[in-house]
């Protein structure tokens, strides 16, 4: 394999502990070829040019960090418009909190245009190029309309939505065809899988070649699923660190005689947060037992909050908290403790372990690596339980976590509780299990699955 280009909206820089996981796995394959990150500074420039933005290229070890930034114009229907005011609430299935405004759709052509041109000068003839998300789906086609040859891969790290839901976003036939310019598309699930299928074989339509390989527009592309893992040994090693430990400590002293529920997500409204705290005060009602001992602790870091509907997720949030405490919180006891901040990746590990119960329940998720974190970080001998949504993605592969319907509060409420008393002898099974399959199916896993059938496509 030649050099690795990776591509994504953002870009970190790998050798940082903060960067997660995911850039450590990528920086690895990058320092292995000697190879380029490219993508937004994340720098707004105010009155610059709509399609220009200056490259900046650093080296940071082995790998090359190639950024360009954004003109206000650019930033605002590129990244908040199209792809996070479209692209991001209709592929979470929620087409009533899209903004169709049509004049977004330029500004998203124009930025991968942009990105196609500042990039195409960086690139070398034998470069395997992995595109990176919602954001950035059209590159290929821009790239190969510039010229390149080069072997060009796509994952998806966000759901995709069935067929008709898809259709609602302006110009869709374009986004999917876009996806033809890639040698490979990488999708995050099964379900994912099959809807991009059902897609290409009504709305294009493709032929069907072989088994998830399709021909349109005089491309093939393969398709496959690819469920993305955590790093289970750098987790696991950041669990012993002073940060982490403290923060297990210092929980395991704060809440010594109650039982603890842990969320920890992004703020957003495919987390499925009101319909948590929801299930939470369904759990304090249907099942007593556990007043003055149950305590959920539900970390939601702030996200996008200028958009309107984020603001109103807030506030609800922050209604739901407020009345549950009222209702049945104590002079010692509140039962959610509710933080609106960010939690530095250091310290996550020790949360993880200290709590009792994880609540992983979006609506709709792409994977969702909390759940695979908790799991990483528990105590064998003394496990945590999952709850887990059956609408994440990690729910293909994470079977021995208790599977809710977020919508469905009372069961929920039921599952929360089942969690709460499940005998040791069970969770240590079931913990066994889940940690066996995210070390089996780990990020590396995913990363060296990937670019080994985008190589092995390119010499067929």
């Amino acid at each position: 394999m030649g050099r690795l280009v990776v591509v994504s909206n953002r870009i970190a820089d790998p050798r940082k502990t903060s960067a997660g996981g995911l850039a450590v796995a990528l920086g690895q394959a990058l320092e292995a070829s000697g190879g380029l990150w490219f993508g937004w500074s994340g720098k707004v420039v105010d009155g610059g040019t709509p399609g220009e933005g200056e490259l900046r290229v650093q080296n940071a070890g082995k790998v090359q960090l190639a950024t360009v930034d954004l003109s206000s114009e650019d930033h605002d229907s590129y990244y908040l418009g199209y792809s996070n005011g479209v692209l991001w609430p209709v592929f979470h299935y929620r087409l009533d909190l899209a903004d169709f405004d049509a004049g977004y759709i330029a500004g998203y052509r124009r930025v991968n245009a942009m990105f196609a041109r500042k990039l195409k000068a960086l690139l070398r003839p034998d470069d395997v190029i992995w595109v990176h998300d919602y954001h950035l789906i059209p590159l290929a086609a821009e790239l190969r309309a510039m010229g390149c040859q080069q072997r060009m891969g796509f994952f998806l790290h966000i759901p995709l939505p069935p067929p008709l839901i898809l259709a609602a976003v302006p110009e869709h036939e374009w986004l999917m065809r876009s996806l033809f310019a890639y040698d490979l598309a990488g999708f995050q699930s099964e379900a994912d899988l099959n809807h991009f299928a059902r897609y290409v074989g009504t709305e294009i339509p493709a032929d069907v070649l072989g088994e998830h390989e399709f021909r349109a527009f005089g491309k093939s592309l393969q398709a496959r699923a690819f469920p993305i893992g955590t790093d289970v040994d750098e987790f696991v090693e950041l669990g012993k660190g002073r940060e982490a430990q403290d923060m297990f400590e210092q929980m395991r002293r704060e809440y010594s005689r109650r039982r603890l529920l842990l969320g920890v997500e992004r703020l957003d409204y495919s987390k499925g947060l009101p319909q948590r705290l929801k299930a939470f005060r369904q759990l304090l009602q249907a099942y007593p037992e556990n007043l003055g001992s149950a305590t959920l602790i539900q970390i939601a870091s702030p996200s996008r909050e200028t958009v309107d509907a984020y603001a109103a997720l807030l506030q609800e949030l922050e209604s739901l908290c407020g009345g549950i405490n009222g209702n049945f919180g104590e002079l010692d006891w509140m039962p959610v403790r509710y933080i609106h901040r960010n939690v530095a990746r250091k310290r996550l590990p020790g949360l993880y372990r200290a709590a009792n119960v994880a609540l992983v329940t979006p609506l709709r998720d792409g994977m969702n690596l909390v759940a695979k974190e908790f799991v990483a970080a528990q105590d064998p001998d003394d496990p945590g339980v999952l709850v887990l949504s059956r609408f994440a993605g990690a729910a293909e592969q994470m079977h021995e976590a208790l599977m809710v319907n977020p919508y469905d509060t009372a069961r929920t409420a039921e599952t929360m509780q089942r969690a709460l008393q499940m005998p040791l002898e069970e969770r240590q099974r079931r913990h066994q299990a889940l940690l066996e399959g995210i070390r089996t199916q780990d990020v590396h896993w995913w990363r060296e699955n990937f670019l080994t059938m985008l190589t092995e496509l390119s010499q067929s």
